[in-house]
């Protein structure tokens, strides 16, 4: 089992104890030690060799794979105890061959050498480590030719000298500081530096290890330096490091312009001296890149670069302009061939494209560009562009090891562009769809002047914030502002359903309280459906709405987790609105609770996302207090004031979640603008009532909507008579482009319409009305019902 080899096996006893404790091989030195020839010890356990009394150590104390040495009493083959220095192995099992245990001795110590002696002075000369000695003085006592070859220098010239007078760079002076600091303290340390010394053609990775000499007393008589090359170490963690670097760098944002120039930031200088960034555009329609590589002519849009030089002079192109490169550029080259392509000579290899290029061309002889290396940009199987590296700068042309790593980092970087681009799609997608469910323009009301904001989400994507005004009858507007949980298309669609949902409640006039109950029965069986799905999960949601009365000029409110209104009356303060939170929608069977309040005419009320007060640098309350103080400065126009609001409360870059902001300034309906009439429960004072009706409108201006209005008020309050309950009440209510007829009674039964046979003396009522006018309606209040029809008004 024991290997043979050249040398003198008898210098050395040798034995070989298996895993069992059993002698399997003994060699000529053992014989000549011990006496007992091979044959008679083979086969048979070691531990008969020891001498009475002696003992081996136990296995406990020698961990397997190590090794174990000391003095044991052995028996010599004559019978005597013979005291032997052993030095014990352990090798573990390799490959078909059992672990053992290797057991030495040397039986021919070499004498120690004097200092003069030959073999110990060739040690000191050609030890192929470059070492050097400084005296007391820190000067140089001597250097052995490893070192002379680094230094460049002959070594009887430089004798005397001191380190820093040698080497003449500020590394020279920093590895003096360390010899000083060795010979003050006497403890030696490992210092590493990069530098080129005066007998290299380039600079190299060194690790200095400096020891101190100290003499038989303990004194400290010089210091000895011995130089280490490990260039290929520094060079593989200067590799680990960029790419961990890459890592954490590559990929910060969703954006695929950041991404592509942090791919350029993180190549220079540490691979290149220039790095553009170029991108294929994205197929129309928000389509996915071919899987086959592009074929050329390429078409790339510059989408990055980089230099050691402020303003990268080298570059021919801008960020974003485009440009058609030919098969014989290295750009085109790398995508069509979809591998990396590096050009050793650019000036001749690249001399065909160069040619037809005399821009690129004329960078390449003002630069002195010697290399470029020029990497498809790849990820899941599609390619997306090329990175193309330049060297003029660095002398050394590309390395194998450098395009392997080049590719690993371009790898990482393609993954990030990829996922950006991916996310800008569906962001984009989400945001024309998110565009396309809010209100393209707020309605225009007598009620309130409105101006509103919506701002998508800087980073996390297009949510589900949306707001809308509603006009309802009487001349009542809703305001409603509502923000689903999440991002992204769902977020959006779920938003735009919703917004449809409150804008059919608000058509049937539902207080403020019932509204969101109701809202929260289709939340609910929003998030059942889509966990039937198994998409999307549950559905959350938060939803303000209020209801203004220009006549009564108050305002019904009610919230859903949602955070409450601002209001700023004429000459302010600003405030928060006391409201209850209710919960958010979604959560079902618990109750909301409305508040009404009256409003001064002018007042402003602000309702808002959560986006808006939100932040990670302040507290809800800090942003309250930056909203109210924004809306005060600036409440004279509402866009100003959307604006200030914005430009005070969200940072620079963009906000993190989507805001929605709905500004309206309230306005009253003067009593002048108002008729109201007590009708009895006669039919035969219909005609009176609408006589008075037709004064009412004489003292209006309004006579040329006098027949219309005479015939619907006619059929309202002859129907409230025969099928209403009293009191039954006319009210009249006008602005400049509209009549309003409202005819309320304590019946809680609602009319509709209904096709009327050709012989039946009624029900054509409601049809008539429903004809001439703009529209008609029913609502519920808390004493029965008010039936109401709206009629537009010719404008002189």
């Amino acid at each position: 089992m024991s290997p043979v080899h050249p040398f003198d096996e008898a210098a050395t006893a040798r034995a070989v104890i298996d895993e069992n404790g059993t002698l399997v091989h003994w060699n000529e030195g053992a014989r000549r030690l011990l006496g007992h020839a091979p044959q008679d010890v083979e086969g048979r356990p070691a531990a008969a060799l020891l001498a009475a009394g002696a003992t081996f150590p136990a296995e406990s104390r020698v961990r397997r794979g190590e090794r174990w040495y000391g003095t044991l009493d052995l028996r010599h083959r004559d019978g005597s105890t013979v005291s032997v220095w052993v030095l014990a192995h352990h090798r573990p099992p390799r490959q078909d061959e059992p672990g053992d245990w290797l057991v030495v001795t040397p039986l021919e110590a070499s004498p120690r050498r004097p200092l003069d002696d030959p073999l110990t002075t060739a040690v000191l000369a050609q030890a192929p480590c470059p070492t050097a000695v400084y005296d007391e003085r820190l000067r140089l006592y001597g250097v052995n030719r490893a070192m002379a070859d680094v230094v460049g220098l002959p070594e009887d010239r430089i004798l005397g000298l001191r380190l820093s007078e040698i080497g003449g760079k500020p590394e020279s002076e920093e590895l003096e500081e360390h010899l000083h600091q060795v010979f003050d303290s006497g403890t030696g340390r490992d210092v590493e530096t990069f530098l080129r010394t005066g007998g290299e053609s380039r600079a190299h990775a060194w690790l200095a290890r400096i020891a101190p000499l100290i003499d038989p007393e303990g004194r400290v008589r010089g210091v000895c330096m011995a130089a280490h090359d490990f260039s290929e170490q520094h060079k593989a963690r200067e590799r680990l490091q960029l790419v961990n670097e890459a890592s954490v760098r590559i990929g910060s944002t969703l954006d695929v312009t950041r991404t592509a120039q942090e791919l350029a930031d993180v190549c220079v200088p540490a691979l290149a001296d220039f790095v553009s960034v170029d991108l294929l555009d994205p197929p129309e329609h928000a389509g996915e890149h071919r899987l086959e590589p592009p074929t050329a002519p390429i078409t790339l849009r510059r989408a990055a670069q980089q230099s050691v030089h402020p303003g990268s002079p080298e570059a021919v192109l801008k960020p974003g302009d485009v440009q058609v490169y030919p098969a014989v550029s290295p750009h085109a080259g790398s995508l069509t061939a979809g591998r990396t392509i590096v050009a050793p000579d650019a000036a001749a290899s690249l001399k065909q494209w160069l040619s037809v290029d005399t821009a690129r061309a004329e960078r390449v002889e003002q630069f002195g560009i010697h290399t470029t290396m020029s990497v498809p940009i790849r990820a899941r199987g599609q390619t997306l562009g090329v990175a193309v590296l330049t060297r003029y700068r660095r002398p050394d042309p590309f390395t194998a090891d450098d395009v392997l790593l080049v590719e690993e980092v371009t790898a990482r970087a393609a993954v990030c562009i990829d996922n950006a681009r991916r996310f800008s799609r569906e962001r984009e997608t989400a945001l024309a769809l998110q565009r396309s469910l809010l209100p393209q323009s707020l309605a225009r009301t007598a009620a309130v002047d409105a101006a509103s904001r919506y701002l998508p989400a800087a980073r996390a994507g297009v949510g589900g914030d949306w707001f809308d005004v509603i006009p309802l009858s009487g001349m009542r507007v809703a305001m409603v502002v509502g923000d689903v949980v999440g991002h992204g298309i769902q977020a959006s669609a779920t938003m735009g359903r919703l917004r449809t949902a409150v804008r059919t409640l608000a058509d049937i006039d539902l207080a403020p309280d019932e509204l969101l109950t109701h809202l929260d029965d289709l939340v609910v069986r929003l998030s059942a459906e889509a966990g039937a799905e198994g998409t999307t999960g549950e559905v959350g949601a938060t939803c303000l709405y209020a209801v203004y009365d220009p006549v009564s000029r108050r305002c019904a409110l009610a919230r859903a987790g949602h955070p409450p209104p601002v209001m700023l009356p004429p000459g302010g303060p600003a405030q928060e609105i006391d409201l209850p939170a209710g919960p958010p929608l979604g959560l079902g069977r618990l109750p909301f609770e409305s508040v009404e309040l009256a409003l001064p005419e002018g007042t402003v009320l602000a309702l808002f996302t959560d986006g808006l007060i939100e932040s990670r640098d302040r507290d809800i309350g800090a942003g309250h207090r930056l909203l109210c103080e924004a809306l005060e400065a600036s409440s004279d126009s509402l866009e100003g004031a959307c604006h200030a609001i914005l430009r005070s409360l969200l940072p620079v870059g963009g906000a993190p979640d989507d805001v929605a902001l709905l500004l309206a300034r309230t306005h009253g309906l003067p009593a002048s603008q108002v008729a109201t009439w007590d009708i009895p429960a006669d039919p035969a004072l219909v005609a009176a009532i609408r006589k008075q009706v037709v004064a009412q409108l004489d003292d209006w201006s309004l006579s040329e909507a006098t027949f219309t209005t005479e015939l619907v008020v006619s059929e309202l309050v002859t129907n409230a008579i025969r099928y209403g309950e009293p009191p039954i009440r006319l009210r009249l209510i006008h602005d400049a482009t509209t009549l309003i007829c409202e005819v309320s009674d304590s019946s809680h039964t609602a009319p509709h319409l209904r096709r009327a046979k050709i012989f039946d003396e009624g029900g054509r009522g409601l049809l008539l009305v429903a004809q001439l006018t703009q529209r008609w309606g029913s609502r519920h209040t808390a004493d029965g019902k008010t039936i109401w029809a709206e009629l537009t008004l010719v404008e002189d």
